[in-house]
């Protein structure tokens, strides 16, 4: 093409290169060798002109992932500058704080040449099974102690793999083909989205994505400026306390609504931990954008013209600006929590936009045994290292009841039992929800899942657990109630703590209960039927209809209205503080 894109030419173009972003994260998805990229989807994959700008994300992967790999590019292209590159290079890293936060998730980037010039970059992350040190642990105090790091360096140099990098991290990993396997398919999936970006261009003549890229981010930067408009100027704070390791963490925030950008600055928050639950700045601006642009304008494209209109601040050494070289392995027990602390922001500047605060960190599921790990040392029982995502109730949305067993806000999936049980000797006896550990209210909390593991080995396992809202729930909003803390315990019935490796003794069970989210609304308020409906299912006991929700209930479970309704009106009699039971 050499006349300017009109409004036809840019809306097909915009689809074609979304296809072309999507197979390239499939491509990924399809050829990896670990369950957290082919189960969960813990991946991101996306494209980028020649300036370090992503223009368009596969729907595929997680915000933690997609968000920081958007600003990733940039310090590839600062090494590595456009003219230094041919075609057949690919570069790679995972640097926390170049990269997507940790050194478990390796970032890769290919430039891509048309006709002898570079004309876009494709980027794709992926967490590895795998990365040396201390493994999937907290226990870490510095960032040395947490595996092999990776600086910005070439991966292939002229389509040449290079063997002395892929040897260096066969020999320094639990588990060799998974990670090397890995590694291949995040090349594989650069490659093919190339293939497919270069089809389209010279399908349609394009020279190079500068005009397209241009429309592509600033359209989506007027969206978001025409939706940030439309709030309330002004300033916000607000502050939650979760579980922390060493002692209860403090996130905290103020939200600034100007013309048409949004600040958040999370001065006020805790210091650095001495364990591996520390977040780079990358990272933190990740889920942070990601909460704003997911409750005012979902329907944005992600690339750099949205994320342009959320600037974030956090003073230095705080635990959500964490400087090199503080461990980060376990970065994302902060990360995910950010959106619930800028929701409590925005629900104050606009009403019933935002849910009730949920489970948001993830309760995975990290199992392993081995020389030094367990008891198994010389019983002849199988080493194994292996992560299955999953996690809790999610809070209560202003018209809509929680999501159960979602883990929002990572967007990875639950990685099926089948999947573990089909590369482990475990055992999941039982997986379900949690019945009542939702918070009530005019809706309801989502449930958290019990699971109960045990070995098919006659061996001990361990768990590593970093898990938070063991101690502080998920609050409710608008007089909605908390959800339920989360606990470990043995099937034998002894607790165990939810932080650090615990060993699961040869013959016992593991038993993860996972917390709900939070309520929203007055209880009192909630439909009488839907209360009715949740008992039946089983979603909450019968007990908690009449004590939580002034529901009383016929022998046959349907509502008695008269008694119900004069339940609740004696309940709302009440003051505040004593109402709803």
């Amino acid at each position: 093409m050499t006349a300017p894109l009109s409004e036809i030419d840019v809306q097909i173009l915009w689809n074609r290169l979304l296809s072309v972003v999507e197979e390239q994260g499939q491509t990924l998805v399809r050829t990896a060798f670990s369950t957290s990229a082919r189960e969960a989807g813990d991946i991101s994959a996306g494209v980028f002109d020649m300036r370090g700008r992503m223009l368009a994300q596969a729907v595929t992967g997680t915000p933690g992932h997609i968000n920081s790999m958007a600003r990733a590019v940039v310090h590839f292209l600062d090494a590595f500058p456009a003219e230094t590159l041919v075609d057949g290079d690919v570069l790679m890293t995972n640097d926390p704080w170049k990269g997507t936060g940790h050194l478990f998730d390796l970032t890769v980037v290919t430039p891509i040449f048309l006709d002898g010039r570079a004309v876009a970059m494709f980027a794709s992350t992926t967490h590895l099974v795998d990365i040396g040190g201390i493994g999937a642990s907290v226990e870490g105090r510095q960032i040395y102690h947490e595996g092999l790091y990776i600086p910005l360096m070439h991966l292939a140099r002229a389509g040449r793999m290079n063997e002395d990098l892929l040897n260096i991290v066969r020999v320094n990993v639990r588990e060799p083909v998974q990670v090397v396997g890995d590694i291949y398919a995040l090349v594989a999936c650069n490659e093919t989205g190339g293939r497919q970006l270069l089809a389209m261009m010279r399908e349609f003549a394009l020279p190079d994505l500068d005009e397209l890229g241009e429309a592509v981010i600033s359209r989506s930067r007027r969206a978001m400026a025409e939706a940030i408009g439309k709030l309330p100027r002004g300033s916000w704070s607000a502050s939650m306390t979760i579980d922390g390791f060493e002692a209860p963490v403090t996130l905290a925030a103020t939200l600034t609504i100007r013309e048409d950008d949004m600040v958040v600055d999370f001065t006020g928050t805790s210091g650095v931990s001495r364990y591996a639950i520390n977040c780079p700045m990358c990272y933190t601006e990740a889920y942070t954008a990601f909460g704003l642009k997911a409750a005012i304008a979902p329907w944005v494209p992600n690339n750099t013209g949205t994320l342009d209109a959320i600037l974030v601040t956090a003073p230095e050494n705080c635990i959500v600006n964490a400087p090199h070289p503080v461990a980060v392995y376990g970065r994302s027990t902060m990360g995910h929590m950010l959106p619930d602390v800028v929701y409590g922001c925005l629900d104050q500047a606009v009403a019933e936009v935002v849910p009730a605060e949920g489970t948001s960190n993830l309760w995975n599921v990290s199992l392993m045994a081995g020389h030094g790990l367990t008891d198994t040392a010389g019983s002849g029982a199988r080493a194994f290292n292996v992560t299955s995502f999953h996690s809790g109730g999610a809070g209560a949305r202003p018209h809509l009841d929680g999501l159960s067993a979602t883990p929002f806000p990572s967007g990875v999936r639950n990685v099926p039992v089948e999947i573990t049980e089909a590369i482990t000797p475990l055992v999941f006896w039982r997986k379900e929800f949690r019945a009542g550990s939702g918070g009530a209210g005019r809706q309801r909390g989502g449930l958290g899942q019990r699971m109960v593991i045990g070995s098919r080995d006659p061996a001990a396992f361990g768990i590593q657990a970093r898990y938070e809202r063991a101690v502080y729930p998920p609050r409710g909003r608008h007089g909605g109630k908390p959800g339920a803390t989360g606990r470990l315990s043995l099937g034998s019935g002894t607790a165990l703590r939810p932080k650090g490796f615990q060993v699961i003794p040869e013959g016992d069970r593991l038993v993860v209960e996972m917390p709900g989210g939070g309520g929203y609304g007055d209880p009192l308020d909630r439909d009488p039927a839907l209360v009715a409906r949740d008992v039946a299912f089983g979603l909450i006991g019968a007990e908690a209809a009449e004590a939580d929700y002034g529901v009383v209930l016929g022998a046959d479970g349907t509502v008695d209205a008269a008694a119900t309704a004069a339940l609740r009106a004696g309940r709302k009699s009440l003051p505040k503080e004593t109402a709803g039971g």
